[in-house]
């Protein structure tokens, strides 16, 4: 991995007549932008699909940290940092808010780390790769570049609370027809193919930051789908590198930060060819560009974050007898399932029903909420969420802090399926899901969104 880092500068002239300076009076708020490159400087397995067979073969596009600092009126900064990555591993973000909070003087409610969900980036989960017995020399290199995925992001995080500025916030939004809904329903349960009755979310968050001559300094975006178009041998930031690439393109000296939404059953289609990925990145460009065109909503007032863990639990898991059995499968995912589940029976005594769940609501001023969730989490929790939190623009994030599987919902988890509790196999958690599990983390982010609106008494209502 380079230790390349750009910083977001001046010196851009405006560009649509949009970007003027929009606050009606001067800004209270600072800001800072700062990407680094992530991208392998050597060959690595990939994460993302169990079917590959080798490690990577070259770099089509390259992979990037990236890191954006929001400053209050108060002094109170919000770190933002979007990864081109399968996902944040749960240790990763234990390291890293220690050392963000020692060095940086941030407590781990002010750190939001969101991943891509690339499937064209490198193998992070070290323990998982152990616990499947693969060769040393390969979980020595996961554990070498997580090493060094840390410093970089400590690294960027200082650079830019040494260069905030003042700055105009803005919101808006546009819509992109990527994504697809990929739960086709059948006689037993859904499977993994197009289903454009399905649920939804094609929205496009836009977080616009300038300085007060209208110069633009950084965006960021959401969307909610998969990073699956591609499945080859090279690393690549997939649709949403994409995007990002063309939108600092058109606009020089801008970092644009992508940030992955609600989308763990959303695919983006068609898929499988390059040219397809670069369509479906400008798709998602040209509908951020959009939502620069009109006049953004000022953000105003201050910033307000909350982060805790919520208990989820699991249903009961299968009798020593049935996973001795299932040990014996064909399916090499199952029965590595079955041993590691045996394994934790053998050293504790039990297989563990509880998993500590990451919720996190931050409170951009007075006008928009943005919601961050643990795991791969389907699209129902954001259509949900923006229903319920009807007194504030609500933007939803999944992949957020820990990626440790599939978050489903309700309805999700009783029809089954890939990630109602198929994908289960490939992690160390029993699975599937107590029936619970939706109405446990809505509870927690209605709690966590309550506490964001009475800490500060001057919000509006």
């Amino acid at each position: 991995m380079t230790r390349r880092i750009r910083l977001a500068g001046a010196g851009l002239a405006a560009i649509l007549f949009a970007s003027a300076a929009f606050a009606a009076e001067p800004t209270a708020w600072k800001a800072a932008a700062a990407k680094a490159s992530i991208t392998p400087t050597e060959s690595m397995w990939m994460a993302g699909y169990a079917s590959r067979t080798k490690p990577s073969e070259g770099v089509c596009q390259e992979l990037f940290a990236k890191c954006t600092i929001l400053e209050d009126a108060k002094q109170q900064r919000l770190a933002i940092v979007a990864l081109d990555l399968i996902g944040v591993p749960r240790s990763l973000r234990l390291k890293l808010e220690a050392r963000v909070k020692e060095q940086h003087g941030l407590d781990p409610q002010w750190l939001l780390l969101n991943a891509s969900h690339t499937h064209c980036g490198p193998e992070l989960r070290v323990a998982r790769a152990e616990e499947s017995g693969l060769e040393s020399e390969r979980v020595a290199q996961a554990k070498e570049y997580t090493q060094r995925l840390e410093d970089t992001i400590v690294q960027l995080i200082g650079d830019c609370l040494g260069r905030l500025e003042p700055v105009e916030i803005g919101y808006s939004h546009g819509r992109c027809g990527v994504s697809m809904n990929r739960r086709l329903p059948t006689n037993h349960e859904p499977v993994n193919s197009p289903y454009p009755d399905g649920p939804v979310d094609q929205s496009v968050p836009v977080l616009r930051i300038q300085t007060p001559d209208g110069r633009l300094k950084a965006i960021l975006f959401g969307y909610a789908c998969h990073n699956t178009t591609l499945s080859f041998f090279q690393f690549c930031g997939d649709y949403a590198g994409y995007a990002q690439e063309y939108l600092e393109a058109a606009h020089p000296d801008c970092i644009a930060a992508f940030v992955m939404g609600c989308g763990g059953d959303q695919n983006p289609y068609p898929r499988g060819q390059l040219e397809q990925c670069q369509q479906h990145g400008r798709a998602l460009a040209n509908a951020v560009e959009a939502a620069l065109l009109p006049k953004p909503r000022p953000i105003t007032g201050t910033l307000t974050s909350a982060l805790d863990t919520v208990t989820l639990q699991f249903a009961p898991p299968a009798s020593k007898e049935q996973l001795e059995e299932e040990t014996k499968s064909s399916n090499k995912y199952v029965a590595g399932h079955a041993r590691r589940l045996l394994k934790q029976l053998e050293t504790d005594g039990k297989i563990n029903l509880e998993y500590p769940y990451w919720v996190q609501v931050i409170r951009l001023g007075n006008e928009v909420t943005l919601v961050a969730l643990s795991g791969e989490v389907v699209v129902d929790y954001s259509l949900r969420l923006k229903r319920e939190l009807a007194n504030t623009t609500v933007w939803m994030a999944g992949y957020s802090n820990d990626v440790f599987g599939y978050v489903p919902s309700q309805k999700v988890l009783r029809e089954g399926g890939y990630e109602g509790r198929g994908a289960m196999m490939y992690t160390s958690l029993p699975g599937p899901f107590a029936d619970d599990v939706e109405e446990r983390i809505v509870g927690k982010v209605h709690e966590l969104y309550g506490k964001t609106r009475s800490a500060d008494s001057t919000r509006k209502p």
